[in-house]
């Protein structure tokens, strides 16, 4: 199902609207499945400690699972737990039947190991996709469970009717949650060529001018303006950072990393933050649980 492309200078890419049709598509999904008495899907999350975002985001995951009727377990912990003790608390949710996808909300706290836990996780509950497993299998034929918000980029570019293949893709930042896997998404499902860029590159502009399709993922407000974006590029916007200023209705507003007034007056289309991808990170972990579903229990 495609987005309704608006006629004007430049196509907002709704990434609320995208998720909304998502979220719509499993619920009739889950209707299906409970009507014929199949397994109906199961996120377990573990949330460590009482960090605001992150405390945020959970409740959001929560709200969500409640809205396309998936069952959900809520775990939560004090961040003095010891990783042998999270371990064994993973290990109970990975031996656990009833259990189809699980996540561990980030970041944990210092004393804990975020690759040991991701890759303490079952690749085929790991609806994150962040084990080894499942980032490796993004470069195969058959992918498994993908990294939730490369995954919804390619979905709005997919949705959007965005034509990758053979297409000049710069993704600014290689950060394991985003960019390196987006990067090889666009590579092999999207036959895009492809340029990485991270905080080492050198003259960073030389590079995004020659973008058709420009993602970004670094987490700096305003890092990409409108003299670093060729006319008619396609602007993915994945970064979020809260910026305080008394100019702000409640003190704060989140901010992407381009310059959106600017550079959307040279975009053909090109994402809001917030607004965008955002939405489509829970969307696509609700797709992977509900393909992790399928793949346990046709």
């Amino acid at each position: 199902m495609s987005a309704e492309v608006a006629q004007s200078p430049y196509t907002l890419i709704d990434g609320k609207k995208i998720s909304t049709d998502i979220k719509n598509e499993i619920s009739e999904a889950v209707a299906i499945r409970k009507k014929e008495n199949k397994k109906i899907p199961h996120l377990a999350i573990i949330l460590v400690g009482d960090d605001g975002a992150s405390q945020t985001y959970v409740d959001n995951k929560v709200k969500a699972c409640k809205s396309v009727g998936f069952h959900y377990t809520m775990m939560r912990f004090a961040d003095t737990i010891s990783e042998e003790k999270l371990m064994k608390h993973i290990d109970h949710v990975n031996n656990d039947d009833d259990v189809d996808g699980f996540i561990v909300q980030l970041p944990l706290p210092e004393h804990i190991s975020v690759e040991r836990i991701t890759d303490k996780i079952r690749s085929d509950k790991d609806v994150d996709g962040f084990t080894n497993h499942n980032f490796g299998s993004i470069i195969s034929k058959k992918p498994l469970l993908m990294p939730a918000t490369p995954f919804g980029v390619m979905e709005l570019l997919r949705r959007y009717n965005i034509p990758t293949e053979g297409k000049h893709a710069v993704v600014v930042g290689a950060s394991r949650i985003a960019g390196a896997p987006l990067s090889m998404m666009l590579t092999e499902q999207g036959h895009a060529t492809v340029t990485i860029c991270h905080k080492y590159t050198k003259d960073l502009a030389s590079f995004t001018r020659s973008a058709d399709i420009l993602l970004t993922a670094v987490g700096k407000p305003g890092l990409i303006t409108a003299d670093m974006v060729k006319e008619g590029a396609v602007v993915i916007d994945i970064g979020t950072t809260r910026v305080e200023g008394p100019e702000y209705a409640k003190g704060w507003a989140i901010k992407g990393d381009v310059d959106f007034k600017n550079v959307s007056q040279k975009a053909s289309f090109i994402t809001p933050v917030p607004g965008g991808v955002g939405p489509m990170t829970i969307a696509s972990l609700l797709l992977n649980t509900l393909r992790a579903t399928e793949a346990r229990n046709p």
